[in-house]
């Protein structure tokens, strides 16, 4: 019986295909979850991010995208998958064929038009899949369902084949050269964002509900750099006041609870947009009212919601810019929610606020990621740069 495509929720997978004998499967006798199939033991893995909402959307769409490729492709469990298979399958993710099969315009998954890619996926596209499918195999060896993990030996190769082909520049390039973090926006682009807020209509209720709430997404981003998935799941009980100070409590990454410190404007921005829900001027513990409303249903907007609200701001910023600013047009028009992350946290560092209570604010374990917004020297040093003038004889 043929494996029809379908998203990993709507899937029906015949008894032969379903894992129960992968030729990679551990003894059960170690097994550590309740899984009998391959589907329970990607759903187990799945469960494992259910708080962290953006890498949940990842992780599920490539478990998808891999055991759909199984199934249909190679025709066997996704617990049969070896070396080789991994192998094919990142040649695969390059170049999605047959095309008419697997590609198709973003659609609804519930949906006949639904496929799992729009087209081929880009080199750091093809990374990021391949890093959260190593993450499902190496949590599936852990958890005694799988016997081994054969991406981990393709790891192994392609990382010895970037070392021998860039070897020389990578023991000469510093992260603080290579890495630094450029998907945010600078001073003009962000001047643009807000005019293009306050130039929203808002001469119906629905214009002033969109107006509000965009003008405090901003203030949210740039003043406390939240991750799109968080703004998904707190509510606004996670604004709490102590000994007269306000912070914003959040639970990030892998679980890892942390507060933010609430500035004056932030805080002002907050009870203006309380006030205009209706609310209390600040929360009280038992405010389960979501941090960004729905202006349908006063549901939580979803990061990816918030996402194409974002993505509108920033295009019509793009066309505040003057002419010769194009290079920062395409920037916004590219721009997506994470970087307004990046710009409140690049913000920050550009305000004087001391690089440890930075790091604290992002919640970066390692200081060196913090470190990656710095761009002062860069600047001072193309400032320097601008001395230097081009002599030429005759009209320029």
């Amino acid at each position: 019986m043929p494996v029809p495509l379908r998203p990993l929720d709507e899937l029906t997978i015949p008894p032969e295909l379903d894992g129960r004998a992968g030729d990679n499967r551990a003894d059960p006798a170690r097994l550590q979850i309740a899984a009998v199939c391959d589907v329970d033991a990607i759903r187990c893995f799945l469960v494992e991010y259910d708080r962290s909402p953006g890498t949940l959307r990842i992780y599920q769409r490539e478990c998808e995208r891999l055991l759909l490729w199984s199934l249909i492709d190679c025709g066997k469990p996704f617990s049969s998958l070896n070396r080789q298979d991994f192998e094919g399958y990142l040649n695969f993710l390059a170049d999605p064929q047959p095309a008419a099969l697997w590609c198709g315009p973003k659609a609804e998954r519930a949906t006949e038009r639904w496929r799992p890619f729009v087209g081929p996926l880009s080199e750091s596209a093809v990374l990021t899949a391949m890093a959260a499918i190593n993450s499902l195999m190496r949590y599936l060896v852990d958890a005694g369902y799988l016997l081994g993990n054969p991406l981990g030996l393709i790891r192994q190769r392609r990382r010895k084949m970037s070392a021998e082909a860039s070897g020389a520049l990578r023991a000469v390039a510093s992260t603080d050269e290579v890495d630094k973090i450029e998907r945010f926006l600078d001073q003009q682009m962000w001047a643009a964002v807000t005019s293009a807020i306050e130039a929203m209509p808002r001469d119906a209720e629905r214009g002033r509900d969109e107006y509000e709430r965009a003008r405090f997404l901003a203030a949210t981003l740039y003043m406390l750099a939240p991750r799109a998935g968080e703004l998904e799941t707190h509510r606004m009980n996670s604004f709490r006041e102590e000994r007269g100070l306000w912070w914003w409590h959040v639970v990030g990454k892998g679980g890892k609870k942390a507060k933010v410190p609430v500035a004056d404007d932030m805080l002002q921005a907050l009870i203006r947009y309380r006030k205009y829900l209706g609310l209390s001027a600040v929360p009280r513990r038992d405010d389960t009212t979501p941090i960004l409303v729905s202006v349908k249903d006063g549901s939580p907007i979803t990061a990816r919601r918030l996402n194409q609200i974002l993505k509108k701001i920033f295009s019509a910023a793009a066309d505040l810019l003057p002419p010769d600013a194009e290079h920062k047009k395409e920037k916004l028009r590219a721009a997506s929610a994470h970087w307004g992350r990046h710009t409140g946290i690049t913000a920050k560092l550009d305000s004087g606020i001391d690089e440890r209570f930075v790091q604290k604010d992002a919640r970066h374990t390692d200081a060196r990621t913090t470190q990656r917004y710095i761009h002062e020297e860069e600047e001072r040093w193309h400032d320097e740069a601008q001395k230097q003038r081009l002599p030429w004889v005759g009209k320029k």
